[in-house]
């Protein structure tokens, strides 16, 4: 095999990039040879975009049509882990994008089938993973020179979407089509950056807030708090209604700061660590001596077409993936714990009841409205990654 015969199911948004992306030579162990998208229209721009390849209106078609070696899935949420499932009994490697799913019962079932195909490559399209400042503030956190994490807060509200953006697709911003707002939608690269880089939280205590700045029944404004293991504390505040937005992320470890922010990481090292000076400093107001050193976070940012190149190199026996697909639940789980706990007006440990979590989405899903299909395909281009991702 020279070149990974990928398909593509759903060509929105997304799909649509991802198209162009490959056909405009960005992923050269890659090539298109099939699409599968339910709108005719949709079909239609495949077809004039992809002479060669296969059409289909349905991606259980294309799983089953032999016409690829691995498919990228860019449908609705829902849909993720079932056509990954299906595409992994099929023999088909599999990149799902973001997120997982919506709830973890249903990921863990997509973990568990992939565990049944150790020889098919699974990832997922967490790009995000591709940016060095976030590598090295993994990197730093996870070697420990710094000492452990005391507080990590991250403030990501530069998401600002409009109405029309709402209205596109009958299934956007539905607990039926979507199964959640900003959290599910645009944070998912937020909730497995934070879960990747500084561990899993063990408790939380949220509040989302259903339609705070739009004419929509899931929340788009969410305060949330949460705690680790060690006794540190986490704050995450997200919304697509604040305009200009803020990205913002610090981790304060006991020996060390690091900002992320305006696409630049700032490394503050103290000369001696705080728990130390804390307990030997003679005077009441005196603060710990430090400075600032060269972050390292020069190199290459390939977002997208990063984690594809290194899902078709990975299946072509060449590289590793960027983002394995059954970290997808990591995120996901905090995710999830947000929500439950503002339903339930309560703070909940991790692990939590993943039944009472999936009853409890049940029930707005039962309450959700039906939305007029509007069938927009807005362009992704310039909308991640640099300055205001980071």
């Amino acid at each position: 095999m020279d070149k990974v015969r990928i398909g593509i199911i759903g060509c929105g948004n997304m799909g649509s990039g991802y198209v162009r992306m490959i056909t405009g030579g960005d992923c050269p162990d890659a090539v298109i040879t099939a699409v599968a998208d339910r709108k005719a229209e949709r079909r239609k721009w495949a077809a004039s975009m992809l002479p060669s390849a296969a059409v289909f209106s349905d991606g259980l078609e294309l799983i089953e049509s032999g016409e690829c070696d691995a498919v990228m899935i860019e449908t609705p949420h829902y849909q993720h882990p079932e056509l990954a499932i299906a595409a992994m009994r099929h023999g088909l490697h599999v990149l799902s994008d973001k997120p997982a799913g919506v709830y973890t019962k249903q990921v863990r079932e997509m973990n568990e089938e992939a565990g049944k195909h150790p020889e098919l490559v699974f990832a997922i399209m967490f790009n995000q993973r591709t940016n060095p400042v976030y590598i090295r503030m993994k990197e730093i956190v996870s070697s420990g020179s710094y000492g452990a994490i005391k507080r990590v807060n991250w403030i990501i509200t530069d998401w600002y979407r409009t109405q029309i953006y709402y209205d596109s697709g009958a299934w956007r911003a539905t607990w039926a089509g979507e199964g959640g707002g900003v959290l599910l939608n645009q944070c998912p690269h937020q909730m497995d950056l934070v879960t990747w880089i500084c561990g899993m939280p063990s408790r939380v205590r949220a509040f989302c807030r259903i339609g705070a700045w739009h004419d929509i029944e899931v929340e788009d404004d969410i305060s949330a708090y949460w705690e680790y293991p060690n006794g540190a504390t986490g704050v995450f505040v997200t919304s697509t209604g604040d305009a200009p937005g803020t990205n913002r992320l610090e981790i304060d470890l006991e020996k060390a700061k690091l900002v992320a922010e305006n696409g630049k990481l700032s490394v503050y090292v103290l000369d001696v660590s705080e728990r130390e000076f804390c307990r030997t400093a003679k005077g009441g107001f005196d603060s710990p001596p430090g400075h600032f050193i060269d972050a390292g976070t020069e190199g290459d940012y390939p977002e997208h077409k990063g984690v594809i190149n290194a899902f078709s190199s990975a299946i072509l026996g060449k590289g590793k993936l960027i983002a394995p697909g059954e970290e997808g639940i990591n995120g996901l789980t905090l995710s999830n714990a947000i929500y439950l706990s503002s339903w339930l007006d309560r703070t909940v440990d991790i692990p939590f009841d993943e039944d009472l979590f999936l009853s409890e989405l049940e029930k707005r899903i039962s309450t959700s409205k039906a939305k007029e299909e509007r069938s927009i395909t807005f362009s992704t281009e310039g909308s991640y990654g640099g300055a205001s991702h980071v």
